[in-house]
């Protein structure tokens, strides 16, 4: 029996690691909202940013778990060609990244992986159309996890539909978490895991991001109400929800009011009867017939579908995360 069949919905828990560390944000903040002090989160013994011990903390406080996918982007510099280096929304994307090969990080991966947690992949902003890339940055997470790398999400929900799924389905991954949006929310992908091969390649719509709710900083009990609705939909309906929590949003001095948000979502949702967890766990407890498997008892065929890929999933999506 399913875990969906024994709870009212599922609650997939999913973190992107974008920026770990607090860079050249602090001169921005500072500007922004006219308070120095964030430049004081230069220093090197300040990292607002990495909160991870901080999830950890209340997720097993709540006895649950959630899904980290890292990203291993490409540096401006030294990968990508001269003509790039001066547009500078190159560098927002490629600067103030992150390494696979920084010792804290690599621990990080390993501790999240000891404890329950699942190590996904955050392909990189141009993977989503680079079959090759996308292989690489599996293997080169799976060296540094020791194990295997199950599903993730397309930096910048990315996606070139169903074209990424297929190359994700070729490279190993087994799951994408890509299809939603970074301004919107909701279940405009229905309410179930989609098999856009009808094999066992899994699609887990985005139901929320964090930073698409309203008034959070300003009106957190507007943004509850909002939260609320969902969960209430996906009670109703037996839906699959994935929410995406970014880990730098647990700074409260950063991002107020987030952190406390999620934690009363989770509450709500175990309140409510949900399952709760990472996306991996949730995938390994479907079914995953054959497409042979699920073939009608009859011999006559079915008709062809004539609709194009586009037709059938959608053009090419890209958003903001």
């Amino acid at each position: 029996m399913s875990v969906l069949d024994e709870h009212s919905f599922a609650l997939c828990l999913t973190h992107d690691v974008d920026r770990p560390y607090k860079t050249y944000q602090s001169l921005y903040y500072a500007v922004r909202d006219r308070r120095p002090g964030h430049l004081l989160d230069l220093l090197p013994w300040r990292e607002p940013f990495w909160t991870f011990e901080d999830i950890m903390r209340m997720e097993e406080d709540l006895g649950v778990r959630s899904a980290f996918y890292f990203l291993n982007e490409q540096h401006l510099f030294h990968d990508r060609p001269p003509r790039e280096w001066v547009r500078p929304e190159n560098w927002m994307l490629y600067l103030g990244r992150y390494s696979l090969d920084d010792p804290d990080i690599r621990a990080l991966v390993r501790r999240l992986d000891d404890g329950g947690w699942e190590v996904g992949l955050h392909g990189s902003y141009g993977s989503y159309r680079d079959r090759g890339r996308l292989a690489f940055e599996r293997e080169r997470l799976e060296s540094v996890l020791g194990g295997r790398v199950l599903g993730g999400r397309q930096h910048h929900l990315n996606l070139d539909r169903p074209q990424t799924w297929r190359y994700q389905a070729d490279v190993g991954l087994r799951y994408d978490t890509s299809l939603g949006s970074s301004d919107g929310y909701g279940f405009q992908h229905g309410y179930d895991p989609i098999r856009p091969f009808d094999d066992e390649f899994v699609v887990f719509p985005l139901t929320l991001m964090e930073a698409a709710l309203p008034a959070v900083r300003s009106a957190p009990e507007r943004a509850w109400d909002e939260c609320e609705r969902l969960l209430a939909d996906a009670r109703d309906n037996g839906a699959v929800m994935t929410v995406l929590w970014h880990p730098c949003y647990f700074s409260d001095r950063d991002f107020p009011n987030y952190g406390g948000l999620y934690r009363r979502l989770v509450e709500r949702a175990l309140d409510m009867g949900a399952w709760v967890g990472p996306p991996g766990d949730l995938y390994r407890d479907l079914d995953h017939a054959t497409a042979a498997d699920r073939e009608p008892a009859s011999t006559a065929a079915a008709p062809p579908d004539a609709r194009s890929d586009e037709e059938r999933f959608g053009a090419q999506a890209t958003g903001q995360d």
